[in-house]
């Protein structure tokens, strides 16, 4: 019988290095970005608003984050049929107060199969957003 579970944690070092990674990616694109790291729970880890970012997109960044760890899946629409459910997205983020969200840019940061955190970015288009957070994951690949 299994009574515990080995799962990844991700440190300090190891969200700094997300940040950094996707920091580097939002200056080469020029778009200054709310970036926040989360552990696997969904709770803060680090957080970096940018020269310039909106104020705006500060929740979003968390909340994109938060909603990849506890799902363990990207932030995105719910689908149906391969396409976007509106109805259903925006239910999901009502039901969980706002919790979770079908706005891209939320990306799990997985280790060896398994959650160990995530990433949110927000301030940009969402290819944008996505974009940056796909670079902070791979930071974390590399280390």
């Amino acid at each position: 019988m299994l009574v515990t579970r080995d799962n990844p944690k991700l440190t300090l070092e190891g969200a700094k290095a997300v940040l950094a990674g996707a920091e580097k990616r939002a200056l080469e694109i020029g778009v200054p970005m709310d970036i926040a790291v989360v552990d696997d729970g969904g709770h803060l880890l680090a957080f970096v608003r940018m020269d310039g970012a909106k104020l705006s997109s500060v929740e979003i960044a968390l909340r994109k984050a938060y909603c990849s760890a506890t799902r363990r899946q990207p932030s995105n629409a719910a689908m149906q049929g391969g396409q976007p459910n509106v109805l259903l997205s925006l239910g999901l983020a009502i039901a969980s107060g706002a919790q979770q969200t079908p706005i891209r840019g939320g990306l799990p940061l997985m280790v060896g199969g398994k959650c160990a955190g995530a990433i949110g970015v927000s301030n940009g288009t969402e290819e944008q957003d996505v974009e940056v957070a796909t670079a902070g994951a791979a930071a974390l690949e590399k280390s």
